[in-house]
This record gives C-alpha cells, structure tokens and sequence, in this order.
C-alpha cells in the first residue's frame, strides 16, 4: 500500500530526530515496501489512539492502515459500538475508556463534549515507546510518558470547537445543551491547543488540514493522504441516476444535494450512514433512494454505474471524490471529469435565491442532455 509506506517511512525518520523538530509542510513520499515485522519491532510498543468508534469513515480508513502497520498494538479510543463498526474492529484489541460506562452514551455521545479532555488524559501510556493518535477532536490529547514519541494524524482540528457557530446551526443544537457549549468551549479550546503541545509531530491529510493546524496550533505539520484503495478501472454503461454519499454527518452538506434532486426529480441514489440520515429523508421526494452503509465492493459499483457522483461539502482529504474518479472514465459533453464537486465551506449560508441557481446548475448540465460516460 504505497500510502502506508510513505507513513511506514515518515515514522522510521522520525526516530532519528529530535523531539523538538518540526515539519516541512511538505508532501510525503512514498519510501518503499512495507516494512517487515521485524522492522516494525524497532519501534519498541506501540500504542494506537482513535477519537471513538461508534461511526464509520474516512478516518477509520487511516486507522485500519494504522493497525495494518501495527496489527498488535492496542488501539485506546473513548467509546466503542460493535454493532456500528465493521465485524474485524472485533478481533482487534481495543481499549475504550471510562466513558464506555456513561448513561446513554450512544444517544448522548456529544453532550459529553466535556468528559472526552478527561478520558484520554486518563489513559496509562507509560509502557509504550511510540503513540500515534488519529485525531479529529480529542485524541491528540494523551499523555505519552517522558521519552516516548507521539506522532498525531490529524484529519482536523476539533471541526465544532473553531467554527462553532455553523456546528450549532447544523445539529440543530438549543436549550441547555446549546448554552452549556456556547459558556464551555472557550475552555475546550484552552485544552486543544495546550494539548497540540503534547504531540511532536503532526501529520495532516491535506494541505486544507495542515493551514488549520498551522492557524489554531501554530505548527507545522508533513502532508500524507489518507490510504485510497483504488479498484482496476472496468467499464460500465452508465445507468440512470446520480449518485453522493458518504458518512450522512450535517457538515458534508448532503442536504443540498438532496434538496437540489428532489425538486429536478432527478433519481438520486444516497449511501452511507450516520445521524443525519432522518433529516435527509424527511427532504427527499420518492426519486432519492437510501441504500444505508455499503460494503467496498458495492461502492465501486455504484461508482461504475453512476451518471456522476455528486459532492457540495468541503472535504478535508476528498476520499471518495478520488475513489469516484477512478471507477469511471469522463463524461463526453466538454469531457467534464467526474465527480462533480460544488465546494462549499462548512460554514456558507446559502440564501433562497442561491439555492435555486445551484439547482439551476445541475439542471443545466445534467437535464437537459444525461452525460454519457466514454
């Protein structure tokens, strides 16, 4: 896996350097093969560190390559739901914390906000040489004993504690849940920064990610991109409907797409899983059909048989607009590549007359005559 090596290569450097070195903000390259297990040994033990597990994504990916890397290492997350990841996290060793046996925990994971500085500082790291967290939030925030190194692939600062407003807005957040966060998360983002202090070496996914790092942290960080498993092309005639997806979270902006389908009645297919799926399909008309979570063979599918894949929010890393480039060809009308990608920042309020231009758009280049893949 030629992302793993140049990780697999990036860690072997950074043994040989100093703890107080920071990045070059460069691109990574890849440094060979996959490093033997007697290889891996050299690092002494390893600990693996992972925001929660109780949602499926991108950054389980890079924790699944992680793990690949370091299959005995144990991975220490907050809190873990079987049920919502994939069966072989079962046969992993993995640590959650004493959060695991909070009231409710699976409904009321956010409103613990508070709890996850405390859980992961209460982690004993002190039997391993290496820690690598994979954080988007709260990870990055163990305590490594003197002398070890920690090494943070951050796919984002904590997205909720610097834009914060437009969190709010999304999840719909009020009441005493809404006012607790506005008065607390000066505090939060107090620790986020203090506990950037603890990581001596920061990876981002992106050069997206590794500007927020640099802003909120004042660090620099190496850029790797996130493991993309790229399927061999094989043509396909493409059928007639669109396709978008991905972890259904309210900061991917699915919604637009929906909304935008919905009234062209175009036929939209959604994949993917996760808490904003009742909201999207409460805005979906009868031509938008959710398919749930889909295993890598059947995503590669519907990537062939797709018109286009379709995506509006800001990613981080682009997983999956990759992986949609690389399922299909180009379409013939002004050899437009697919996905097509409407980027929008997180935080974009979209009036009702932006709306109608943005359906306006799709119509455009999609109703009036269906893109026919070469």
């Amino acid at each position: 896996m030629t992302h793993a090596a140049a990780l697999v290569q990036f860690l072997f450097n950074m043994t040989n350097m100093s703890r107080s070195t920071e990045g070059n903000g460069r691109p990574c390259r890849a440094g060979g093969a996959v490093l033997s297990s007697r290889a891996v040994s050299q690092y002494g033990r390893v600990a693996l560190i992972h925001d929660y597990l109780n949602q499926y994504g991108g950054a389980e990916r890079v924790l699944e390559a992680l793990h690949e890397l370091f299959p005995d290492a144990p991975v220490y997350t907050s809190i873990y739901d079987p049920a919502a990841m994939p069966a072989h996290y079962r046969h992993w060793d993995i640590r959650p914390s004493w959060m695991q046996r909070l009231p409710r925990w699976r409904k009321h994971f956010r409103k613990y906000f508070l709890f996850y500085p405390a859980a992961f500082e209460s982690f004993d790291l002190g039997a391993y040489d290496l820690v690598i967290s994979s954080s988007s939030a709260y990870a990055k925030g163990v305590i490594p004993r003197p002398g070890a190194t920690h090494i943070c692939y951050c796919h984002t600062p904590m997205r909720f504690g610097w834009r914060t407003g437009d969190y709010v807005e999304r999840e719909a957040i009020n009441g005493a849940f809404g006012t607790a966060l506005n008065l607390l998360l000066p505090l939060l983002r107090t620790w986020d920064v203090v506990s950037s202090q603890r990581v001596d070496r920061f990876i981002a996914n992106s050069r997206e990610v590794a500007g927020r790092i640099r802003r909120y942290y004042r660090r620099d960080a190496d850029i790797i991109p996130p493991p993309v498993d790229l399927a061999p092309y094989e043509p396909r005639a493409p059928e007639d409907f669109y396709l978008t997806g991905g972890r259904l979270v309210p900061y991917k902006r699915i919604d637009l797409v929906v909304e935008a389908f919905t009234r062209l009645k175009l036929p939209l297919v959604v994949f993917g899983s996760g808490r904003d799926r009742e909201r999207l399909e409460a805005l979906a008309g009868p031509n938008v059909r959710f398919v749930g979570r889909v295993s890598d063979a059947e995503l590669q599918d519907l990537y062939r048989r797709c018109c286009a894949y379709i995506t509006a929010g800001e990613e981080d890393a682009g997983i999956q607009p990759v992986e949609a480039m690389a399922a299909v060809e180009q379409i013939e009308k002004g050899d437009m590549p697919l996905p097509i990608y409407v980027p929008l920042h997180p935080e974009a309020r979209l009036s009702a007359e932006e709306k109608q231009a943005l359906i306006h758009g799709i119509e455009a280049t999609f109703q009036a005559d269906r893109p026919r893949r070469r």
